[in-house]
């Protein structure tokens, strides 16, 4: 059981679905159109294992996952990248984030243990300066903290694992 936070248009949600067909994949978002476009994915893709809701994170979630993975936004408002580049086309919402691009990041490590099962692993996608930071609130409610870089070079994804 895979839970993918702030789906957006599925893209991960359905590429773990469509690499893993055994899994039983849930997409949350709290965008309408997104999920629309998400569920429009899964229709051309024929994939039956991934469902999609709409919702606040964690926000009416009971089950516990073997995996857990986000990502949310993680952008500063005032980042001078917003400006310039595809993402001034992207929905800010889906961007930025408040706390210097970390309110988002907190509130899901804050709720992970609660929809973790035991060994279960939680992955965040952030930005290439946050990784310490991350770390940082990981290691209060997970164990193996690590992160993985980009193919740049960056800390890109930080994760750990439920005791």
């Amino acid at each position: 059981r895979v839970l993918d936070l702030g789906t957006g248009s599925g893209a991960i949600a359905l590429a773990l679905a469509r690499e893993r067909p055994a899994w039983q994949v849930t997409g949350i978002d709290n965008a309408a159109a997104a999920l629309a476009v998400a569920e429009a994915n899964r229709v051309a893709l024929g994939l039956v294992n991934v469902r999609f809701r709409h919702g606040d994170w964690f926000g009416g979630e009971t089950d516990r996952y073997h995996l857990i993975v986000a990502n949310p936004p993680y952008v500063d408002a005032a980042d001078p990248h917003l400006a310039r580049g595809d993402v001034r086309f992207e929905p800010r919402a889906a961007l930025v984030a408040a706390d210097a691009g970390m309110a988002a990041l907190r509130a899901i490590i804050a709720g992970a243990p609660a929809h973790l099962r035991p060994g279960g692993w939680l992955l965040l996608e952030h930005g290439s300066s946050q990784g310490a930071a991350v770390r940082e609130c990981c290691v209060a409610a997970l164990q193996e903290v690590r992160t993985w870089h980009d193919l740049a070079g960056c800390e890109r994804v930080t994760g750990g694992r439920m005791a």
